[in-house]
């Protein structure tokens, strides 16, 4: 009896003992593009604020048949993924499915914005643009299939005059933001539902008026986005992207 206790108590200790194993979280890195130029490093220091997913669309306009897109703004509504980083936590996602996510989304769920009924004056009668009055749908998190809800985090807009704005945690962190780099999204990357090809990433920077701390503001893993084009007709554009946006300060 005395022995049988003695080796039990022996075994729970070494249940209890590390076991060398346990890798620390892991630090999220930008993604990067392979055997292309990339997106400039954020500054030594910077501190990672969110990983958003961005799921919306981007509009363009097209003065006359034949003319080049000119793109005119973005909507889209913001989920924080942070914790679904690899190698973050429990809720992590493999590799695989994180590089995906944002096909996911574009591919298995109807782009959250609230859209206009008619399609006059569209490139394509089959992309209405969203509301100009109602665009965002309520927040709340984001469900796709096999995963557990996604938080709602904010939204991205453009404002009045044009610069892109993103307002998260309930207005605590907005950014107005101004471009500071560009890169083409790799050959393989997600063209989207419609095939048109996958927007650009971009490295931007926090301009006066910004609050809540966010100075950089990446845009990558993008799918989808890019317009349908002019060579049918004039008019108004938009085309639904999901992408990846990463906040630093």
């Amino acid at each position: 009896m005395f022995k049988s206790l003695l080796l039990l108590a022996s075994a729970m200790m070494a249940l209890g003992r590390p076991t060398g194993n346990c890798e620390p979280e892991k630090v999220p890195t930008l993604p990067k593009i392979d055997g292309a130029p990339n997106l400039p490093d954020p500054p030594a220091g910077s501190k990672l604020l969110h990983i958003a997913l961005g799921f919306g669309i981007q509009n363009y306009t097209c003065a006359s048949v034949g003319a080049s897109p000119t793109a005119n703004g973005a909507l889209a509504m913001l989920y924080d993924v942070t914790h679904l980083y690899p190698g973050r936590g429990h809720e992590s996602l493999v590799q695989r499915a994180w590089d995906h996510l944002p096909s996911r989304a574009l591919a298995t769920h109807e782009v959250p914005l609230n859209f206009n009924k008619t399609s006059e004056g569209r490139v394509d009668p089959r992309a209405p643009g969203a509301s100009l009055t109602n665009p965002f749908t309520p927040d709340a998190p984001l469900c796709l299939y096999g995963m557990t809800p996604i938080p709602f985090l904010g939204h991205h807009l453009f404002t009045s005059s044009g610069v892109p704005n993103f307002v998260l945690d309930g207005g605590k962190i907005n950014v107005l933001a101004g471009k500071l780099g560009a890169v083409d999204a790799p050959k393989n990357a997600d063209k989207g539902p419609d095939g048109t090809g996958a927007i650009q990433w971009l490295q931007l920077g926090a301009k006066d008026g910004s609050t809540g701390g966010a100075k950089f503001v990446y845009r990558v893993a993008t799918a989808g986005g890019n317009s349908h084009g002019c060579a049918k007709a004039a008019g108004q554009d938009s085309t639904s992207y999901a992408a990846y946006y990463w906040f630093f300060g």
